[in-house]
């Protein structure tokens, strides 16, 4: 595939000689969900598959950007004096919000460069597209230009990206887990901190198994930051009640029993039960990893779609729809919705033996009650962001 993107990158931009190759995962979030802006636990891990860059570092100013995901639109020109976020830029306005951060904490960038995308990770899925993306360029201008940064730092600077540059109020989750991926490996990230330990995967015969529901769904106008602002308004009721304390993650389950009467406005104390009942799930679903407990981390699993469904309220019908059809297959060990919500995926555990049937039944079903097709992807969890070679 490598060498087909490399000839289409020569005949868009009328080249010929070295190219180098980078490429950066997608994640998926094995449990831990809307924790990571409230301070608490995530457990995502990298994917196999992501966004592939096919690059030439510039001696002019400028920036030429082709996707093929976005064959229609072109090619993006823009250059270093004028990083703007524009409409008509769309997707390349994620690359160019990191170069723009990344100047502006004082790295040098003084060239631009061209570079070929091809995604291999469904748009809109809730795979982190976006932060793939973002981090494929992080490790391109630390390569080009020979910086000294590290990938905690680049990460950091590719969330900030999003949450400035784009106006998306993200955590830094998707960044962390696609910059600092471990193949067969999860992270456990405390958010607050950025304390990470990683943690091997190792599933006795079972795999995951990602469906996309194939309901479109932008982030940035979904109800995200409405969720995340009902969470903060949360914080500042038990803080005008002494309760001394900058996120909902640094709560236990117990000590949110004790407090929570504080939180009048029911939509908040709804929103704040998910934040600190998962925040406890994620700690506890690692531990039954680590006794080689399956059974008990897919019941967790299983009850953190609930939370989502009942008390965060970010499923909906479609993702709802095919987790329950997960639930009735045979050989499924857990399952949930995974990433923002409101569309997107869900990740299941499932026995080897029976993924064949797994997908088509659960698929069937899911076409019967939505009339939607799903996608389904059997997941190998792979390496973080990085240069793959020159060619």
């Amino acid at each position: 595939m490598i060498q087909e993107l490399i000839k289409e990158f020569e005949r868009i931009f009328n080249y010929s000689g070295k190219v180098e190759v980078f490429f950066s995962p997608g994640r998926v979030n094995l449990i831990g969900e809307h924790t990571d802006y409230n301070g608490g636990f995530v457990f995502p891990c990298a994917l196999d598959f992501g966004t592939y860059g096919i690059a030439v570092k510039r001696n002019d100013n400028k920036f030429r950007m082709y996707s093929m995901n976005f064959v229609k639109e072109g090619i993006k020109e823009f250059t270093l004096d004028k990083l703007e976020n524009k409409r008509e830029d769309s997707w390349a306005n994620y690359p160019k919000g990191v170069i723009k951060t990344f100047i502006d904490a004082g790295y040098n960038i003084n060239s631009g460069f061209d570079i070929l995308i091809n995604g291999t990770i469904p748009n809109g899925a809730g795979l982190s597209s976006s932060a793939s993306l973002e981090l494929l360029t992080s490790v391109i201008l630390k390569e080009f230009f020979n910086l000294n940064i590290d990938m905690i730092e680049m990460v950091k600077l590719s969330q900030k990206a999003e949450n400035q540059f784009i106006g998306v109020n993200c955590g830094i989750m998707d960044q962390f887990a696609i910059g600092m991926g471990k193949k067969d490996n999860a992270i456990l990230l405390d958010c607050n901190s950025l304390n990470y330990q990683y943690a091997p995967i190792s599933l006795n015969g079972a795999s995951v198994v990602i469906a996309n529901t194939n309901k479109k769904r932008g982030l940035a106008d979904s109800k995200y930051n409405e969720r995340r602002a009902s969470c903060e308004a949360a914080v500042k009721v038990l803080n005008e009640n002494g309760i001394n304390i900058k996120y909902l993650g640094e709560l236990s389950v117990e000590k949110f029993n004790e407090v929570k009467h504080f939180i009048t406005d029911a939509e908040q104390l709804k929103r704040a039960t998910h934040a600190v009942t998962e925040n406890a799930r994620t700690v506890e679903a690692v531990q039954k990893l680590k006794e080689g407990d399956i059974k008990a981390f897919g019941e967790l699993m299983n009850r953190s779609h609930i939370s989502l469904r009942d008390d965060y309220e970010v499923t909906g019908f479609e993702l709802d729809s095919l987790v329950e059809a997960a639930w009735e297959a045979e050989g499924v060990i857990g399952a949930r919705m995974t990433g923002a919500g409101f569309g997107g995926c869900t990740v299941s555990i499932v026995k080897d033996e029976n993924i064949d049937a797994f997908i088509k039944s659960v698929g069937k079903k899911y076409t019967a009650k939505t009339g939607l097709v799903a996608d389904f992807y059997v997941a190998k969890i792979g390496d973080g962001s990085r240069k793959l070679g020159e060619f």
